[in-house]
């Protein structure tokens, strides 16, 4: 299960992308996660997704 608090999910995210993922679609695919959901959640919270950095900020 993944946080549902935005700044947690923030975190948790990026760890995953740091440690264990190469793209966000990977993740998203692996993880079941709605990757469109995901990325509304945490642009409502002030941060995007870098491809070329593969991590939100």
């Amino acid at each position: 299960m993944i946080p549902t608090d935005p700044m947690m999910l923030f975190s948790f995210i990026n760890m995953k992308l740091r440690d264990q993922y190469p793209s966000l679609d990977e993740l998203c695919e692996d993880m079941g996660i709605d990757k469109d959901e995901l990325l509304v959640t945490l642009a409502n919270v002030g941060f995007e997704y870098s491809e070329e950095n593969n991590k939100f900020w």
